[in-house]
Order: structure tokens, then sequence, then C-alpha cells
């Protein structure tokens, strides 16, 4: 079956409506007098009426023609703003953004970055879901994605933000209890935590210059989210390894001692990630720029 396309003939209608004649209409859209009269009489053929009476000397509307013109009298107006509308996604940041973020990440610096960059653009909002759960951005609608260990699509667009170390503490009280281990495989005699949601097996892996350690873990504890295994730390539960824009400020103050003096993890990379549509929206463009600044900024997210 054929499709109909609605809007055929609509344009040329009104045209000649407004400017009372085939010759008039048709200089006002661009178009030869024989392309807007079959565009009409295509329109009045598909409508099953009459809409213009039409002779040598004038075109006037039939009662149903005129019906018809008051019901569009708005649609000029109406196309316009759509437009509008359209190409302001391009240039004028507002409108809703969804995100999807690590929750480690949303808790410490996203929460607080994104009120300042609402404050900032009064204009655009934004419903953020804070979950490590893979997500395919364009059947989810996502906008954009923050995330560290990532499979990049042929159609995503990824832009780097910062890359966090990955920091091997635990509290001071149960360093006394246990030992402080000289050597990452001394880690075996220890109650290990481990951070699942990094996606790099049940192992650690340490670089000191040019050599590299990987070193089993049997966890005493596994969890899949960085902040609820921090609170385990903090428990003194055991020997954490985590990114520093989730343990970071902990140690500084005190609360966790890091370990392996010499020995540093892998960086965790973070990306933030959005469709590839070409004509990116303008609120797309805002969040990834601010985000980027304020990532540059932080000393928990950058490497060492």
């Amino acid at each position: 079956m054929k499709t109909v396309d609605p809007l055929h003939g609509v344009a040329a209608f009104l045209a000649v409506a407004e400017h009372q004649g085939f010759t008039a209409g048709a200089a006002a859209l661009g178009l030869t007098r024989a392309t807007v009269s079959a565009q009409v009489a295509d329109l009045e053929a598909r409508l099953g009426v009459r809409l213009l009476h039409r002779s040598t000397r004038n075109v006037r509307l039939t009662p149903a023609g005129q019906a018809y013109r008051d019901r569009l009298a708005d649609l000029p107006g109406r196309l316009t703003e759509a437009e509008r509308a359209a190409r302001a996604e391009q240039t004028v940041p507002e409108g809703r953004l969804r995100v999807t973020a690590p929750p480690d990440l949303g808790v410490r610096f996203l929460v607080p970055w994104v009120a300042e960059f609402l404050r900032q653009h009064p204009g655009i909002s934004i419903d953020m879901e804070l979950s490590n759960a893979p997500r395919n951005l364009i059947e989810s609608r996502f906008d954009l994605a923050i995330r560290g260990t990532l499979e990049v699509g042929p159609n995503l667009i990824t832009r780097a933000l910062g890359q966090s170390r990955l920091i091997t503490c635990a509290r001071a009280d149960y360093l006394m209890r246990r030992g402080v281990p000289d050597q990452p495989g001394d880690l075996a005699g220890h109650d290990l935590l481990h951070f699942s949601g990094l996606r790099q097996g049940r192992s650690w892996t340490f670089l000191r210059g040019e050599e590299r350690t990987d070193v089993p873990v049997s966890p005493r504890m596994e969890l899949s989210e960085g902040w609820a295994l921090r609170t385990a730390a903090l428990e003194g539960a055991g020997v954490v390894q985590l990114p520093a824009f989730v343990v970071g400020h902990d140690v500084r103050e005190g609360r966790l001692v890091p370990i392996l003096a010499g020995w540093r993890g892998r960086p965790v990379p973070l990306h933030a990630v959005y469709p590839d549509n070409r004509l990116i929206a303008a609120r797309v463009r805002a969040f990834v720029t601010f985000l980027a600044a304020k990532a540059k900024a932080e000393v928990d997210l950058q490497p060492e």
C-alpha cells in the first residue's frame, strides 16, 4: 500500500488561498504554476472535495476550502516554531538531559557538580541514573554515559575526562593487628575486600617501573559498588583497592592508610560517552565541556 504524505499540497493550497491566485502563490513558493496547480489538484483528490473555485479572472475558496484553511491557519506558525526549536537543540543549552553514571563517582563528585551546572544553565534539567549496569544509550534513550571500563560501539563518541589511580589501603588498627604487607604477594595472608565493579577479574595488578605483578584475590568480601566497599574498609574489615575518587579523601584525612609504597595500581580511566548523531545537542556539548573542566581540576581524577 502506497504511503500518502499528509502534507503534500498543503503549502501550495495555503499559498494560493493567501495570494488569491495560482501564479502569485507559485511565485511565493518559488515553484512553477503548473507544479502548484498539480499539488492542489492532488490534495483535492485525496480529500474528495473541491477547495477552490477556479475562473479565468480569480480563485476563490469554496466553503469546504474556507473551513480547511481556517483549521490550518496556525500551521505555518507552528512549523516555524518547530524549526526554531529544532535549531535551538544545536545552539541553545536547554531541555532535559538523561545521564547514566557510576554510583561511586556520583555520590562523591557528580551530584555536587550537577547542582553547580544547573545553576549555570537554568534552561536544562537532568535525569541521572547512578548505576554500573551496561546501557545501550540509543535504545535506553540516554544522552550521555560516564564510564570507566567500557566497550565503545561504532555509533558512540568518547571524550576522556581523567584517570583515577587505584589506592590499596586499610584502616590503621587492622594493619596493627594483621601486619603491614611489604610486597604484593604478602596480601595472600590478609582479608581482601574486592571491587568487582572494575571488571578486571579476581586479581589485583601492581606496577613498579617496568615491573608488573598480578595478585590472585580470594576475597573475604566482594561488592560491585566501590562506595559500599569503602564503608567496609572504614569499619576495619580488611584491605581494599579502590579508585582515588572513592577513597582519596579518606587517605588524605588519615581514615585509611595506603600500603605497598613504591607499587601502584593500574589507573582507572573515565570517559564521557554519547551517541554520534553528527549534530550533537547543545545541552550535551555544554555538559561534557563542564565535566571535563571539573575533572581536570580534581586531584582524585588525575593519574599519579
